[in-house]
């Protein structure tokens, strides 16, 4: 089976590896080069994210990374008073991390070279077209390549995604832009797994510190989409810094302290996609935030990615039709996806309260509910999964 993969993403990589050691013959076209293929800072695999990996046969993936244990979240007030600490896991099963985001798709591309996949750099898949047992499809240097499958792995403004019929959707700003930045040789003490999340007077903070005192943070402040060419996120690295100290003016001086520290600041505006129509089209299918981009306040794009590969070689395996494969994927992963991406957009609604009332409201309710409802066997539907529970 020739196997197309457009993107060289999580997702695109991890279909490469699983499809290719069922026998496939995978090619993975990617538009950007190595040094600049992975925007972004850090990600969180949660325990369904490594589960993910043992299901592709990458337990030991994860050691060969710069990882932070992250088992816990713990919610503080502006001046730094806990208000509730709930798992990123499981109660027994592998230890929540965080990692770098360049890192894991270093990981993923040497692993799925190590396979035989065949990675053409520099080059972008822009559309395609049905053929008889299979699909035609056309690279932006105007030439056509047949294959037995195409996998849409091109993220969340996928080209593959807007060539399919029905398919309307586009990505939804949340409201909120994402800072972040990594910080070595603080003297702050470690956060002994936690992942410290603040609720801010105007935006929202979360860092994590490992022994020796590095730490690595990111920022959620809201931005109305009529300012996103022009505002906050769009001006030079020493404005961008000083916009962000002003916001948490009011919190907690770690916060302020952590921003100034910051060489590199990122920023990108947060996007997400609650429904696409069309996830398969004869040949084709979707995987990643191609077909279900979520926001980073669910903890869980990566972790999704990585279970899409999983699932997909899964049923490509267990059936001797590739389009009843497809569809069976579809309809197992759909409402999973769409249920964790509206997880998310809960989440963030919190994070950039418009008024004292709502802070107030927050702070007195949502640590409560916190408490109460994250807990292990409350979140045993996103931290349990794996992916022969689709079988």
């Amino acid at each position: 089976m020739q196997v197309m993969i457009a993107g060289g993403g999580i997702a695109g990589m991890a279909c490469a590896i699983a499809l290719q050691r069922q026998g496939a013959d995978v090619v993975v076209h990617e538009s950007t080069e190595p040094a600049d293929a992975q925007q972004g800072l850090f990600l969180s695999l949660a325990s369904n994210g490594l589960n993910a990996l043992q299901d592709l046969g990458l337990p030991e993936l994860v050691d060969r990374l710069d990882a932070i244990p992250t088992p816990w979240m713990t919610f503080h007030t502006s001046d730094g008073r806990q208000l509730a600490r709930v798992p990123m896991g499981l109660a027994e099963g592998p230890e929540p991390v965080t990692v770098m985001r360049a890192d894991l798709c270093r990981a993923l591309t040497e692993a799925a070279q190590s396979e035989g996949v065949m990675i053409q750099r520099g080059s972008k898949v822009t559309g395609y077209r049905t053929v008889e047992n299979g699909v035609a499809v056309r690279l932006e240097d105007g030439t056509d390549t047949n294959a037995s499958l195409l996998v849409g792995a091109d993220g969340i403004h996928s080209r593959i995604r807007q060539a399919m019929p029905g398919n309307a959707a586009q990505p939804a700003y949340s409201g909120l832009v994402n800072f972040g930045g990594v910080v070595p040789g603080t003297s702050l003490d470690t956060t002994k797994g936690d992942m410290r999340m603040v609720w801010g007077h105007e935006a929202f903070f979360g860092y994590t510190v490992r022994p020796g005192g590095e730490a690595w943070w990111f920022a959620n402040i809201a931005v109305p989409e009529r300012h996103l060419h022009d505002g906050l996120w769009r001006g030079t690295a020493q404005n961008i810094r000083a916009r962000l100290v002003d916001a948490f003016s009011k919190d907690d001086p770690v916060l302020r302290r952590l921003v100034e520290a910051t060489a590199e600041l990122k920023a990108y505006p947060i996007h997400d996609l609650a429904h696409v129509p069309c996830w398969h089209d004869g040949r084709v299918v979707l995987v990643g935030d191609a077909a279900h981009a979520t926001s980073p306040s669910s903890g869980q794009g990566a972790a999704l990615a990585l279970e899409d590969a999983g699932c997909l070689a899964a049923f490509v395996e267990s059936e001797d039709d590739l389009d009843t494969a497809l569809q069976r994927f579809v309809s197992h992963r759909r409402p999973r996806a769409e249920r964790i991406v509206e997880e998310g957009r809960k989440r963030g609604r919190y994070k950039a309260p418009r008024s004292a009332l709502q802070r107030w409201v927050r702070d007195l309710v949502v640590p409560v509910m916190l408490k109460r409802f994250v807990t292990h066997e409350s979140m045993e539907w996103i931290y349990g999964y794996r992916v022969s529970h689709g079988l």
